[in-house]
């Protein structure tokens, strides 16, 4: 087991109970989130994934095979899971003016317990589910708000969430994910969610009266993956047996299908990646947030990085960045084979988070050398966990040519206490 996490890793995680506990009784509506004048500051993400009590959950120890259709589906012995998809879609060709949107859409599973005792009623409940959807307008009227998030909770009890492996399907309330509902096969994948009246908007500069609702239909395609991270699938996070995750991942899969925003459709294709993780206590305690990347370079091949930040900024030595030929193949580097800068800061609208305005990639041994961009400054999902994740431009050079391409990247760990503070790893 891993040392006993820090009073504040105990409080943050006592806070995030209570933050569970008050969905599954039915104290907050599933599909709203408490203000946070009310709830207190956003839970931790790195809180989330590290310490607490982890006896009788199962614990990721060594790689494991991976079997389709179950393992697109639930892994109710551990404790956190997440099915998460992102992707740049752009309008077709002579599409006058084109228009560009980045989607984020994810579901996460949190159990409440290793093993609830069975219970006849049907509001018995084991899991709690959220729901993200965040849209980026990357074309879009300046003058208006481009960044959309919203989130849902939902309990499994009277199925209003759940997760299921055959036929395929996880969803939050009507937000969904969902295979073909016959056969072995999974993909085609169908996406659906819809922002309702009552879902809370997760940008800060949006008022009540002036927030376009969004929803998002897309067909997600078999393509690149699975791609299996870490040693074969095991994906270590800290130095402690069990601090380390089941992760893998879809680096290049189709997409087409509608972005609708503020009442507006857009017909739309682009590339999806989807990673898929679960673990119980993956994170070390001297971690303090993570800086993560899934790119689709021009030359065909994928990148994926996770640089786990201790307190001082620097990469802890489970940091990993994969890089991802056309036909599959991968080639792993740790710390510090590879490094992952931050090139500049942006500071959030309330001044209470501090992030890297884009980051520098060199891998020396692989001849890779990338700047990576935001292709909106703004792209903060303030919601029960606060982070960042958005639509990214890629430029350098790999193997000696220059390369370009899109993609996602998400950095946690950044809020400050207090506006204007500085706090964050990556200002020091």
């Amino acid at each position: 087991m891993s040392a006993p996490p820090s009073s504040a890793a105990v409080a943050l995680a006592r806070a995030i109970t209570v933050a569970w506990v008050a969905v599954a009784a039915g104290a907050l509506p599933g599909c709203q989130r408490p203000e946070p004048d009310a709830a207190g500051p956003p839970l931790s993400a790195a809180a989330l994934l590290g310490g607490g009590d982890v006896a009788g959950f199962q614990r990721a120890l060594a790689p494991m095979s991976l079997e389709f259709p179950r393992d697109h589906g639930p892994h109710p012995g551990f404790r956190s899971e997440w099915w998460y998809f992102t992707g740049v879609l752009q309008t077709p060709a002579g599409t006058t003016p084109r228009r560009r949107f980045g989607y984020q859409f994810t579901i996460f599973r949190q159990a409440l317990g290793p093993a609830p005792a069975p219970r006849a009623s049907g509001w018995a409940t084991g899991n709690i589910y959220m729901g993200h959807l965040a849209i980026s307008d990357l074309d879009g009227d300046p003058k208006r708000p481009r960044f959309h998030a919203y989130q849902r909770f939902a309990r499994d009890g009277l199925g209003l969430a759940g997760a299921r492996a055959t036929p395929f399907e996880v969803w939050v309330d009507d937000w969904r994910v969902a295979g073909r509902p016959e056969g072995a096969e999974t993909f085609p994948l169908t996406l659906h969610a819809r922002a309702a009246t009552g879902d809370h908007p997760g940008t800060v500069a949006d008022s009540a009266a002036d927030v376009p609702r969004a929803s998002l239909d897309l067909v997600v395609s078999a393509g690149r993956g699975p791609v299996l991270q870490g040693d074969q699938g095991l994906s270590q996070k800290g130095p402690g047996p069990g601090n380390a995750s089941y992760y893998h991942s879809f680096t290049r899969l189709p997409t087409a299908g509608t972005v609708t925003l503020a009442g507006q459709s857009f017909t739309v294709s682009g590339a999806t990646w989807l990673d898929r993780e679960w673990s119980t206590s993956a994170l070390d305690a001297a971690v303090v947030g993570w800086d993560w990347m899934g790119v689709q370079l021009a030359d065909g091949r994928d990148v994926m990085v996770y640089k786990l930040r201790t307190a001082e900024g620097t990469a802890a030595p489970e940091s990993r960045a994969t890089l991802i030929d056309p036909d599959g193949h991968t080639r792993l580097f740790a710390p510090p084979a590879f490094t992952l800068a931050p090139t500049g800061q942006w500071q959030s609208a309330d001044g209470r988070a501090r992030y890297p305005a884009g980051l520098r990639l060199q891998i020396p041994a692989a001849q890779v050398d990338l700047g990576i961009t935001p292709l909106l400054a703004d792209q903060e999902l303030t919601l029960a966990v606060r982070y960042w994740e958005g639509a990214v431009a890629v430029t350098g050079a790999a193997s000696g040519r220059a390369v370009s391409g899109n993609g996602y990247l998400e950095l946690t760990g950044y809020a400050t206490s207090a506006p204007g503070s500085d706090s964050s790893p990556a200002a020091r």
